[in-house]
């Protein structure tokens, strides 16, 4: 059974947070202004916030059954552990062809023009909660299997794009 992060729109306030939080966790020093001010190349935050209205949530990878951008990378750089379904990417591997963002039905895949590389949400796999839902100041982020998931996650874009 595959985990993902799940957003809450109903709570989000689209403070950034779970960004910073990101790119601290990914960063070398794991400090906020070090990460921000000293480290070059800057650590990529995984996820991004959408914003619509009054409508805004944290978007990342949903880690899908059926991964496109698995299937479409041309190097295998993309791909799917059998074991836990997380969908990762390696990046010594990718040669930021972006065929993978391109694909991404959600616009979970983060290209890095600076390294030539892509970035996507790996749940954070040396903390015991991702970054992102431990520092929402709201909750507006949980950590849930995928099953749960597709109950608890409404069509977030088509209620951005209803209101």
């Amino acid at each position: 059974m595959t985990r993902r992060i799940v957003p809450r729109y109903d709570v989000c306030m689209a403070c950034g947070l779970c960004q910073v939080n990101c790119i601290v966790a990914h960063s070398v020093s794991k400090d906020t202004i070090k990460a921000y001010k000293a480290e070059t190349p800057r650590a990529v935050s995984r996820t991004g916030v959408e914003r619509r209205g009054a409508l805004s949530f944290a978007l990342s990878c949903r880690h899908c059954e059926d991964p496109v951008c698995v299937y479409s990378c041309l190097t295998g750089a993309m791909q799917k552990d059998p074991e836990t379904g997380l969908v990762y990417v390696d990046t010594e591997r990718c040669v930021g062809c972006w065929t993978c963002v391109m694909v991404c039905p959600f616009g979970a895949v983060v290209p890095d023009l600076e390294r030539k590389k892509v970035f996507k949400c790996d749940l954070c796999p040396d903390l015991e909660v991702p970054a992102c839902v431990a520092g929402c100041p709201n909750q507006a982020l949980r950590v849930v299997d995928s099953e749960e998931g597709e109950e608890a996650a409404p069509d977030l874009i088509g209620a951005a794009t209803a209101r």
